[in-house]
């Protein structure tokens, strides 16, 4: 059931073989493995190619881990969030890399299944836990019922970029008084009366990507993986990030511009004391997107963004 589930399409797989070169061979990781479909493309690229997949969805990890049977053999696959690179007893296999990819995001098959509470189809219980139904993390409504009004006006603000995100906190914190959040017709009848009409499929979308982004931390977690993953990246190792929310890309372009600068101290400092020397360079001046083919084929692959940096072909710690 598990395969069958997570049966999902990757995304811009052309891009992703372009600029992670895996014809050269080497370790590589997917720090979000799904369905194991990018890690399949990397593994036929060449018989030298060895991969590491983590996933913090249990049941991705049991999809991917019977999809990728064939390969087993230059396959390990860890259930763990990325944020966690630097923590895992893996990790001195993760060292070295000559590529890994992030695509972000929530996977079809997750958005698809009912019982993982991300959908705002009618009945669906407000769960919208990455790693699972069960997990450290307190589901969507536990969030939702209990968040401080200005903590759930700036998620529906700066998460859901939602214009009426202060009469929408208003409004949910006065509906939770008298009866509780439990399922998404809760969440969208709350929208639906601060907007006086009918909420549009994109409107209840963003509300429902919001906050599930706050309840799994993504923003926090892409912070600390993308440091993490370049830490182990090997001389001209490459890093290639697919995100679906302006946010995460932001995130994303921002860390590969800093690692690219020579020099990262205050503007006031007179005497350079930081590292003096970029850590690598940016391979995609502005994100690519998918071809009109791919989006009429994937209709959720449209909102994705790919952006690529490069490791320098010395080591920080080399520069001495």
């Amino acid at each position: 059931m598990a395969e069958e589930a997570f049966e999902h399409t990757a995304v811009m797989p052309a891009e992703v073989l372009q600029y992670l070169r895996p014809e050269r061979g080497g370790r590589f990781l997917d720090a979000t493995v799904g369905g194991g479909g990018h890690v399949v493309l990397l593994l036929e690229a060449d018989p030298a190619v060895r991969v590491i997949g983590l996933d913090q969805d249990p049941e991705a990890v049991v999809a991917a881990r019977r999809r990728l049977e064939p390969y087993s053999e230059r396959v390990e696959l860890i259930e763990a969030n990325y944020r966690d690179v630097a923590r895992l007893e893996a990790t001195e296999r993760i060292d070295d890399l000559a590529g890994a990819l992030l695509d972000l995001g929530v996977s079809s098959p997750q958005i698809e299944q009912m019982h993982r509470g991300f959908s705002f189809r009618p009945g669906t219980p407000l769960l919208m836990r990455m790693g699972g139904t069960t997990g450290e993390r307190e589901p969507a409504a536990a969030f939702i019922n209990t968040a401080p009004e200005e903590e759930l006006g700036r998620v529906f603000r700066e998460y859901g970029e939602e214009r009426r995100w202060r009469a929408l906190a208003r409004a949910v914190v006065r509906r939770r008084t008298t009866r509780p959040f439990r399922v998404s017709d809760d969440l969208v009848g709350v929208l639906t009366a601060v907007l006086d009409r009918r909420a549009t499929e994109r409107e209840k979308a963003r509300l429902f990507q919001a906050v599930r982004i706050a309840v799994n931390d993504e923003l926090g977690a892409l912070e600390e993986g993308l440091e993490a993953i370049r830490a182990k990246l090997g001389p001209g190792g490459r890093l290639v990030a697919i995100s679906y929310h302006s946010l995460e890309d932001r995130i994303v372009k921002h860390a590969f511009r800093e690692w690219s600068r020579a020099c990262i101290c205050p503007p006031r400092m007179l005497e350079c004391r930081c590292r003096g020397a970029p850590l690598g360079s940016v391979l995609t001046k502005r994100p690519l997107r998918p071809t009109e083919e791919e989006v009429e084929q994937n209709r959720r692959s449209r909102s994705a963004r790919l952006r690529a940096w490069e490791a320098g072909t010395e080591s920080f710690e080399s520069r001495g």
